[in-house]
């Protein structure tokens, strides 16, 4: 793959929309012409150099770029917003809506990522090897459809809201998450190594959740039906024994939504 470095070059301090910093856009394109690429700051629209220097130039396809984001983009909103291929790789944290729609390719945030990461993901994969904060993977405010497709994958903690609206797809949180964790989830797998804090899987239709840890506060409107031993969702392994929920029953007679909580985690349920 041939690889483009961006390095900030200025302290950013309003916030900037950079969607054109994917594969897609860097592809065939030589080191000036990137540099000319547009960049929202409020109602400016500004030249990528004004924020980067640029280093190398874009492959023939997107499939055949890379692009390396050497230190803190964490005033950047939107890198790899509707990607279809290639690799992004921030060497830093990030800001919100990284991966907003991507389609395909890879996203590797080395920090940690602001909100709405992943929001209506579509395909390829988004590892976030630091914390991110509310709606991972979400869908919008006003939609009802979230993440359709892909992986997402976050070392460490989430907060609220993930994979609110999860249509399929698979989200892996190796830490904890709080609240509403996949709510009107119909779809999909959502996978929390650490603890939970309340309305797990609230409103779900179907999909499939597993806690591995505490949930601290049980979602009502969920059905104990029998105890599952060690999971196993295609190459997804959770190992020991769950208990197995139906629900939500709270919004419907006959849903499909799975919810396993680790047994010695929840032996009060």
């Amino acid at each position: 793959m041939t690889e483009v470095v961006l390095t900030p070059n200025t302290e950013i301090d309003i916030n900037i929309e950079a969607d054109v910093i994917k594969p897609d856009e860097f592809a065939g394109k030589s080191k000036e012409e990137i540099e000319q690429l547009i960049v929202w700051q409020g109602p400016d629209q500004l030249p990528l150099k004004n924020f980067f220097d640029v280093k190398g130039q874009g492959g023939s396809s997107a499939e055949e770029t890379s692009i390396v984001i050497k230190g803190d983009v964490a005033r950047v909103k939107m890198i790899g917003a509707e990607m279809n291929a290639g690799k992004i790789t921030i060497q830093g944290s990030t800001g919100l809506k990284v991966g907003a729609e991507m389609k395909g390719g890879e996203i590797v945030v080395e920090g940690d990522a602001n909100s709405w990461a992943g929001t209506e993901m579509k395909g390829g994969l988004l590892h976030i090897k630091g914390n991110t904060i509310d709606h991972l993977g979400c869908a919008y405010r006003g939609s009802w459809k979230g993440m359709s497709a892909g992986r997402i994958v976050v070392d460490g903690n989430a907060q609220s809201q993930i994979g609110g609206g999860l249509t399929g797809g698979e989200i892996i949180v190796n830490g904890n998450a709080e609240n509403f964790c996949g709510i009107r989830q119909s779809g999909g797998l959502i996978v929390i190594r650490g603890n939970a804090i309340r309305a797990i899987g609230a409103e779900m239709s179907g999909g499939t959740i597993v806690v591995e840890g505490h949930i601290t506060n049980f979602t009502p409107g969920m059905q104990y039906e029998d105890e599952q031993y060690d999971l196993c969702f295609e190459d997804i392994e959770c190992g020991g024994v769950f208990k197995k929920f139906t629900g939500d029953f709270a919004i419907s007679k006959k849903p499909k939504g799975v919810l396993y909580a680790g047994k010695e985690a929840n032996l009060e349920l």
